[in-house]
């Protein structure tokens, strides 16, 4: 069997910025295990496939070890990939991911506009075990649906920040967000999965689901421009819309070729 592979880098405008993600169109599904290993021996944080049922484009994501509920980057790279490169031709794609229902990406003048279910936080408390999750003492803690997320004082603290891998895998979560207001975004964050395996991830759309409803309430705002300050960076556009987030931003093809299984 062969299959065309895209690798699109997503939340970017060049090349060897934001995030990479993999992209296998697909006509029927395959087994989840051959799913799996495709995506492991991509090696990318996540690996997309989608199937085309009429006007619906049906979209799971994979990481090296399991699939996920939701991906950002990866959804943003399937668009890029259907609207450039196979004949998709509405101004809106529409999804449908069997883990997070109906999503929708807008192509607005060059940028991929993501329309995502808000992640309603809790606050929780500081643990012993969340303090020594990091090397910094955040400010504050909350819990979403799959993730925690820490706030911290500066955004010196987001650039520096150390992460204590194995103890973040065993914590009961998909990943810890640290974040803080940013000097010339409105906020800035980095996100670590290692249970997912993904130590870092260097551009987190899914992570905006519950950084943008925190501070467009910090900051009384609703349209805000993110950074994440990972080794490879990334610039979001986000727009809190009640219980949804929209999340904008570009892509660009890095390579595309064929694998054979």
């Amino acid at each position: 069997m062969k299959l065309t592979l895209y690798q699109v880098d997503a939340f970017a405008d060049k090349v060897f910025k934001g995030n990479p993600a993999a992209v296998c169109p697909l006509t029927e599904w395959l087994a989840d295990d051959e799913l799996l290993s495709i995506a492991k021996e991509n090696n990318l944080s996540e690996t997309a496939y989608y199937v085309i049922k009429e006007n619906v484009v049906e979209i799971r994501w994979f990481t090296p070890v399991v699939e996920i509920e939701l991906c950002g980057h990866a959804t943003l790279a399937t668009a890029y990939v259907l609207h450039h490169f196979e004949n998709f031709q509405q101004d809106t794609i529409n999804f449908f991911s069997p883990l997070s229902g109906n999503l929708s990406v807008a192509v607005q003048q060059g940028k991929f506009i993501l329309d995502f279910p808000a992640n309603q936080i809790t606050q929780t408390a500081l643990t012993d075990e969340l303090l020594a999750t990091t090397n910094k003492k955040p400010m504050l803690a909350f819990k979403g649906t799959t993730k925690y997320m820490l706030v911290f004082p500066r955004q010196e603290d987001i650039e520096t920040i150390e992460p204590n891998l194995p103890l973040i895998a065993g914590l009961d979560t998909g990943g810890i967000i640290v974040t803080a207001k940013g000097k010339n975004h409105d906020f800035v964050s980095r996100f670590f999965a290692p249970a997912l395996g993904v130590n870092e991830d260097p551009v987190t759309g899914s992570a905006h689901t519950v950084l943008t409803p925190f501070w467009a309430n910090e900051l009384n705002k609703t349209e805000l421009k993110a950074f994440q300050l990972s080794e490879r960076g990334g610039e979001l556009d986000c727009r809190l819309l009640g219980d949804r987030v929209e999340l904008g931003g570009k892509a660009v093809l890095y390579m595309k070729g064929e694998i054979f299984i």
